[in-house]
């Protein structure tokens, strides 16, 4: 399978995930079902991994020349600069618990890849990060087409990296677009009106389909 091909089934695999699997519902791996303390700050270590990790779903520049965790394949803002480290430590999404155990099973998967692939790891930073962008790639497709118990995980993971670029899912919608979100704004997002509302008076169809029920609250919501 050629690099292109490969990148194509991940950014697949990747949607799926962000769309079809609750985080709530994920059957994290052994070692992140018994997690460290609520809260617990990671690592500066586990930090560059799990961006490297959110890099490999959307990558983008490099923060700086020696930003060893992003790849910079890609020009832009990418998950990374799109919170998506934030994302995973939010407290509602329900991850940041396991994100040691993670960031430690992404490592161990990435020293089991270079084994294989004959790939010289550079010790002065985490596995993963060392990998080159193209075998970071290769490596989360594995973990997400695998069939073993943990590919849950790796999807939750995958998904909140996407989430963070398209969502920006840990911040007020509104707020997030008018502070210049760096995903939201890349995809076009529109900002909403004074009141912090969307509201789209040029209708798809170009004729108003159906009249609001006239119980119908001042924000929106059903009768």
């Amino acid at each position: 399978m050629t690099a292109e091909l490969s990148r194509r089934r991940l950014l697949q695999i990747v949607s799926a995930a962000a769309l079809a699997y609750p985080l709530t519902a994920l059957r994290l791996p052994e070692a992140a079902a018994a997690p460290t303390a609520p809260g617990l700050p990671l690592t500066p270590l586990d930090a560059m991994t799990l961006e490297a990790w959110s890099d490999t779903m959307v990558p983008g520049e490099k923060r700086s020349p020696g930003d060893r965790a992003i790849a910079g394949a890609a020009t832009g803002p990418g998950a990374v600069q799109a919170g998506a480290l934030e994302l995973m430590q939010f407290g509602p999404v329900g991850l940041a618990p396991a994100l040691p155990a993670l960031a430690a099973g992404l490592n161990a998967q990435a020293v089991r890849y270079a084994a294989t692939a004959g790939i010289l790891l550079d010790p002065t930073v985490p596995p993963f990060v060392a990998l080159p962008f193209e075998h970071r790639t290769a490596l989360a497709l594995e973990l997400l087409e695998g069939t073993l118990p943990d590919q849950l995980a790796w999807y939750g993971l995958a998904g909140v990296a996407t989430l963070a670029f398209h969502t920006a899912g840990h911040l007020s919608t509104a707020d997030a677009v008018r502070s210049g979100h760096p995903g939201l704004a890349w995809i076009d997002f529109p900002p909403p009106d004074s009141d912090g509302l969307w509201r789209y008076p040029v209708f798809s169809y170009r004729r108003v389909l159906a009249e609001p029920h006239p119980r119908t609250s001042a924000t929106g919501s059903p009768a």
